[in-house]
């Protein structure tokens, strides 16, 4: 059972992490919204599909915000506990900095838990929807109404526009419509028309009354036809071809699908490169939480001594060469170019004899660690060469 100590850590640790999760996941996905609303700006039909693709994104965004948030949580709920000392007196009642992981390592073991079911099913179904909805989106085109005075895109190379259209889009008035075939212009214009819908309601058809059509005709030059009524021999479908079924990439297919080499009955199978890249690369991605509190811990406690704005931006370099690491490698092992184990575990094996390593060094001495020496030399290095830089001051 947790002690009155567990569970006073745990009670600065939530808030905080919560705080920095929601903050992470706001920030990537407003950078990713205003691109979406610069994709999909000049089809107006589009934008409420905006906000489907905003939910289906927040799976994708979660898997990457989470070891941020964690990693932020612990840093700044330790280096509180130093500035207030609270740490001193932790340890001068004689616990140690291991006894002082332990409620941040049991965090760390749901978390990987909840990771895991969201590398493994959650982002599969909600990355295959994403596409779909944004397929849908920029393929929608012409809801099938006219708004009046404005150009409607209606498939099939067609162009059209009414002066004045009723309430219920369908009934037009001094209509005009251009057409592209084969690099050759169809105009047409006519005092009125209707568009009328198909008995199942997925296709319509354009008649217009009292009218003319304009054609260029490269043998017979440009033929001029005046009409009483036409019907355009042309359907207008609003709804878009259906999208393909899941499992066209490796992404889409959960954690048990990977393992079975795919989908049943797919036309063009993955290789099984790909597969066990995919897999292995969620896997060591999952796995990867409980190596943070090895290097937040210790560079949290080192924050009392004037290093903490070195100590983040040390960790943010590991933290995202490790990301670039599991990314490298894992393309490699999808390509067949290294071994899938090689490619993927090896930077994760790497990034986590460095954080135990860090880690155990600050048990012995609370505070300092190699980060805090490096960055120490570091500093006194530069500090002499400006030294020797300043000209030496001249003797009155």
């Amino acid at each position: 059972m947790p002690t009155l100590l567990d569970r006073y850590l745990l009670r600065q640790l939530l808030p905080a992490f919560t705080l920095c999760l929601g903050t992470v996941l706001i920030a990537l996905l407003l950078e990713r919204l205003l691109r979406l609303f610069d994709l999909l700006a000049e089809n107006n039909h589009a934008l409420p599909a905006v906000f489907r693709l905003i939910a289906n994104l927040v799976p994708y965004y979660l898997g990457l915000a989470l070891p941020a948030a964690f990693f932020v949580a612990l840093f700044v709920v330790v280096s509180k506990l130093g500035d207030e000392n609270e740490l001193d007196a932790y340890l001068a009642g004689g616990q140690s900095i291991a006894r002082l992981t332990q409620p941040f390592l049991a965090v760390s073991v749901v978390l990987s838990l909840f990771s895991a079911w969201v590398f493994g099913w959650l982002q599969p179904y909600s990355r295959y929807d994403y596409r779909a909805v944004m397929y849908s989106a920029l393929n929608a085109g012409w809801d099938a109404r006219l708004q009046p005075g404005t150009f409607a895109s209606a498939g099939s190379g067609y162009t059209l526009t009414a002066d004045e259209v009723d309430k219920t889009g369908r009934q037009l008035r001094r209509v005009f419509i251009r057409r592209e075939v084969d690099g050759r212009e169809e105009l047409t214009v006519g005092a009125s028309g209707e568009l009328t819908p198909s008995d199942d309601g997925h296709r319509l058809k354009l008649t217009l009354h009292d009218g003319q059509h304009l054609r260029d005709k490269p043998d017979s030059g440009l033929l001029d036809v005046h009409f009483a009524q036409m019907d355009s021999n042309t359907a207008f479908t609003p709804d878009a071809p259906p999208f393909r079924a899941r499992g066209g990439n490796e992404r889409e297919l959960t954690a048990p699908e990977l393992l079975a080499g795919g989908l049943p009955g797919q036309d063009t199978p993955i290789s099984h490169a790909k597969l066990t890249g995919e897999f292995n690369g969620r896997l060591a991605r999952t796995l990867s939480l409980p190596l943070l509190q090895l290097l937040a811990i210790p560079l949290g406690m080192s924050a009392k001594r004037g290093k903490r704005t070195a100590s983040l931006i040390v960790a943010a370099v590991l933290m995202l060469l490790f990301h670039n690491s599991l990314q490298l490698g894992e393309s490699l092992a999808e390509s067949g170019k290294v071994n899938a184990y090689l490619g993927v575990w090896l930077p994760w094996l790497a990034f986590a004899l460095l954080s135990g390593w860090i880690y155990s060094q600050s048990l012995a001495r609370p505070g300092d660690n190699p980060v805090t020496r490096a960055v120490s030399a570091l500093e006194d290095l530069v500090a002499a060469f400006v030294a020797r830089l300043k000209p030496a001051a001249k003797p009155k």
